[in-house]
């Protein structure tokens, strides 16, 4: 009998109780071979130049070398997927996005205490992780590894109410999650002062996405922020999901504005790109457009078809231009997509959709 091939990790933490935990997490996963760990980048590259990993393990802060500057070097020598395993810190939070700039594919938090308890109660996401890393495009495009739902955006979605008051403003929302953060910069640097409102779900930890928020704002034309309740939703604005809450799309009479909400994992995310599709489909109807991007899963895909129906344009990202092509595909293999583009164009679709 065969036997699929296992993912090879290689874990590079200068912390022991780290590199123990997450080496005996991991290696409980019969899809997972943890080849080795290494307690700073030196000792990393010895082990690399013996045995090539399938996916990096990475720690920002170590001695001798930082991780920034390893990622760096790794990636114009051997581009292999790193999986950024990061302190839950404010100040942590740029050098950890610096390193989704260098080509990491996904942010794992750690805590400063109790490291083993935070990723026993995380062990699911983190094989997900490290297996979905494996698929993801650095030079050339995998399968990605796709995540069966738990619940759907109903667990966190209110009841419909009554029909509002007509309006024809349009409102773009958006959802991403591996390779999002390159791509979501890519699009919203395109797109002038005056852009239709986006609202975007990009799969993240608490504390980052606020960092994330700023520095887009710092780099592009439109005001970019991390979202909070009853911000209003309007044109040359982009409001980001903060990590760790639900992000709907509301509307009071003509107004559209965003409500932030605790609530289960949907689709095994918070936030989830399911519930703000489909938020977005019962407020905003025909009047929204939806753009699904790079990422791992099928969290988005349903919203996606619920907005077509109610009468929106819908777009998806091209598999070329994807790091990892499961959102996407989902989307698209359940009929909710109207047009399947490459990331440099999905801009212009919006803004000719808009006019």
């Amino acid at each position: 009998m065969i036997t699929a091939k296992r993912v090879r990790v290689l874990i590079v933490d200068d912390s022991a109780v780290v590199r123990q935990t997450l080496t005996e997490i991991l290696s409980s996963d019969p899809e997972i071979e943890v080849i080795g760990s290494a307690g700073d980048p030196f000792a990393a590259a010895e082990r690399i130049s013996q045995q090539l990993p399938d996916v990096i393990t990475l720690d920002i802060e170590m001695p001798r070398m930082d991780g920034l500057t390893f990622l760096r070097k790794l990636m114009s020598q051997h581009p292999i997927p790193v999986v950024i395993c990061s302190s839950l810190a404010e100040e942590g939070a740029q050098s950890t996005l610096k390193a989704l700039e260098y080509g990491a594919v996904e942010i794992v938090t750690k805590p400063k205490l109790g490291a083993r308890q935070f990723f026993e109660d995380s062990r699911t996401n983190l094989c997900q992780t490290i297996k979905a890393a494996a698929s993801a495009r650095v030079r050339t495009l995998r399968a990605a590894h796709v995540v069966e739902p738990k619940l759907t955006a109903d667990a966190v979605l209110s009841p419909a109410t009554s029909a509002m008051v007509k309006t024809t403003e349009k409102v773009i929302v958006v959802g991403a999650s591996t390779g999002g953060t390159e791509a979501l910069k890519t699009l919203l640097e395109a797109l002038p002062a005056d852009s239709p409102a986006i609202v975007i779900v990009q799969h993240m930890p608490e504390l980052f996405t606020r960092a994330f928020a700023s520095r887009l704002d710092g780099l592009c034309a439109v005001s970019v922020k991390e979202a909070e309740t009853n911000d209003t939703v309007l044109r040359g604005r982009v409001l980001i999901a903060p990590g760790n809450h639900h992000l709907l799309l509301k509307r009071s009479g003509a107004r559209y504005y965003v409500e932030i909400k605790d609530g289960p994992l949907v689709c095994r995310h918070r936030p989830s790109v399911d519930v703000l599709f489909r938020s977005a489909a019962r407020y905003a109807g025909q009047n929204a457009v939806g753009v699904i991007m790079t990422g791992m899963g099928d969290d988005g895909a349903r919203g996606m078809l619920e907005m077509k129906q109610a009468g929106a344009f819908t777009i998806a990202q091209d598999e070329a231009s994807c790091i990892v092509f499961g959102m996407p595909k989902e989307a698209i293999k359940l009929n909710g997509v109207c047009k399947v583009l490459p990331l440099t164009a999905i801009a212009g679709a919006i803004l000719n959709h808009a006019r």
